[in-house]
């Protein structure tokens, strides 16, 4: 690595780790980036679920030192989001990755409207119940493992018709991805798809994006996330539809 590409991947990777922080979606200019700086197609995606896992742990760290913890929220919903990764990183071979893009590309326009309009909860809980909540949990799992790219928008949107505020939200969010990126990571160290240099560049960047991120989210409140929310999903749908080429 030269100097241009060491700059480019600590900066990029510092911008795509608030954007996951906040919202998500940091991926789509992280694996680009990767394959600039001269990491192979195949090898980018691996590599960049370094700085991924990196960057979510960081984030879940600041949560929780500035007094919002996710976890005992993350925990009920870890077990369907890890099965429906295995179950959708199975069903990714059945179909093409361009037909996978579009169909997201066309979800995100539902997402941005669970995005922007806040959910109300009365005392008596208008939440999902718990079976309800396992089988959403599973089918944003199936989504990660067979797409990836804005699944931290999805857990979002998910989570506050849960019932969660964005804040506590997102703390949820980064416990959930870490925990998922953990399990996936292994197996592309296994296949020989990390390129480790690129990727630890990249992850100080990610790890310093989501300090940063964290202390936006709790400081600035639900409503910076919403605005970041919608500005990161109308990009993603823009790029997956082909808009940016």
């Amino acid at each position: 690595m030269i100097w241009w590409q060491v700059l480019l991947l600590l900066g990029g990777g510092a911008f795509a780790g608030v954007i996951n922080t906040i919202a998500g979606g940091g991926s789509t200019l992280t694996v680009p980036l990767l394959v600039l700086a001269g990491v192979p197609g195949n090898s980018a995606n691996g590599s960049n679920r370094v700085g991924v896992l990196a960057q979510n742990a960081t984030s879940a760290a600041s949560f929780k030192r500035l007094g919002v913890d996710g976890l005992v929220h993350a925990i009920p919903v870890l077990a369907p989001v890890v099965a429906g990764s295995l179950t959708g990183s199975f069903l990714i071979s059945r179909l093409t990755d361009d037909v996978f893009e579009t169909v997201f590309g066309l979800l995100m326009v539902p997402i941005i409207i669970l995005s922007v309009l806040k959910p109300k909860f009365d005392a008596e809980g208008d939440a999902w119940s718990r079976p309800v909540t396992y089988a959403v949990f599973f089918g944003i799992g199936c989504y990660g493992g067979a797409i990836q790219a804005g699944v931290g928008l999805v857990l979002l949107a998910a989570l506050t018709r849960a019932g969660f505020d964005l804040v506590t939200a997102n703390s949820i969010k980064v416990l959930v991805i870490f925990s998922v990126t953990a399990v996936a990571l292994p197996v592309f160290v296994v296949q020989g798809k990390v390129d480790w240099l690129p990727a630890l560049t990249l992850a100080v960047g990610f790890s310093a994006g989501g300090w940063v991120g964290a202390h936006l989210a709790v400081r600035g409140g639900e409503r910076i996330i919403r605005v970041v929310m919608v500005m990161a999903a109308l990009v993603l749908a823009a790029k997956l539809l082909g808009a940016f080429g």
